[in-house]
């Protein structure tokens, strides 16, 4: 047998460093994080803004964040589900879902600071390259500054992400960005020459286009397969033709109030009885209760018992 060399000595285990958990779970990028929180040293203790994109599979989060050595603190946060009081009743985690909140973000992040009425964004939606810092304003205070966080997300061409970033743009942050990953922008053919962006295609998006045509689709070919799947959008009555309309609505309503409303607290408190839950409104659940470790271990062997049971009598 040749002689193989041992390259992981005791004295490469003796350093070896664990990494972090959440690199471990593939959750963080450590390598991207430390490039957005770095900070010049003559700009100690100067807030250094993140605007985190986040999705889940029924709704978007945005939020308005900044680090510090005890972990990271979060000033505004914006979801998809708060979009239904403004009208959009259904679809929140779609591109258009995706824009009216990163514009709803942008609107309550702005006036929390005071700082609304003095950059309002782009308030004529048309798809069009806008940066809020090359806007001449007679405001004494400077935009407000967001780098864009998207965490593990993917961020190629037309993406969710990019739906976030153009709302919260146009809502009057500055989040530096270029247009070369929106819909609509066709990368040069030749080395050197022009790209092209076109507007309208963004804009389709923004107003869920691609949303409306796939319902007048699959309601002429499958009726009955477009009652299932779009069933919340019909019961909040919208049909194909009337999506632009909801996202204008919801967009101006979201300009004129981005307050956040917590809920209205009903006072409904909980009794538990082992297994049971009743509300002091007269609801019952049933939780299950810890029965121990004994327990649990006859419970395995009687299901051994009635198995080995069955298999003689057959």
């Amino acid at each position: 047998m040749a002689f193989m060399k041992v390259l992981k000595t005791a004295a490469f285990f003796k350093r070896y460093q664990v990494p972090k958990r959440r690199r471990r779970q593939g959750k963080t990028d450590y390598a991207a994080r430390r490039g957005m929180i770095h900070q010049d040293k003559n700009k100690y203790n100067a807030k250094k803004h993140r605007m985190v994109v986040r999705m889940t599979n029924r709704k978007v989060i945005c939020q308005i964040v900044y680090a510090t050595i005890l972990g990271d603190r979060c000033v505004c946060q914006a979801n998809s589900a708060e979009l239904e009081k403004y009208g959009i009743k259904a679809g929140h985690k779609n591109y258009a879902a995706c824009y009216a909140t990163g514009l709803l973000l942008a609107r309550r992040m702005l006036k929390s600071v005071g700082m609304d009425q003095d950059f309002k964004g782009k308030e004529e939606l048309d798809g069009d390259e806008y940066h809020v810092e090359e806007e001449e304003t007679e405001a004494e205070r400077r935009p407000f500054k967001a780098i864009l966080d998207v965490g593990i997300r993917n961020t190629s061409v037309g993406v969710r992400v990019w739906g976030a970033l153009k709302g919260a743009v146009d809502g009057g942050l500055h989040v530096p960005h270029k247009i070369k990953n929106f819909p609509g922008y066709t990368a040069p053919a030749d080395k050197g020459g022009d790209p092209t962006y076109e507007a309208e295609a963004h804009k389709a998006k923004i107003f869920g286009e691609h949303v409306s045509e796939y319902m007048s689709s699959m309601q002429e070919e499958d009726p009955t397969k477009y009652e299932a799947h779009f069933a919340k959008y019909i019961e909040a009555g919208h049909d194909a033709d009337g999506l632009e309309e909801m996202y204008v609505d919801a967009h101006t309503q979201i300009r004129e109030d981005p307050e956040y409303k917590p809920a209205e607290n009903k006072g409904i408190t909980w009794t538990r009885d082992v297994t049971e839950c009743t509300s002091s409104d007269g609801k019952v659940v049933q939780r299950n209760a810890k029965i121990g470790l004994q327990a649990r271990r006859e419970k395995v062997l009687a299901k051994i018992a009635d198995a080995q049971a069955a298999m003689q009598e057959e």
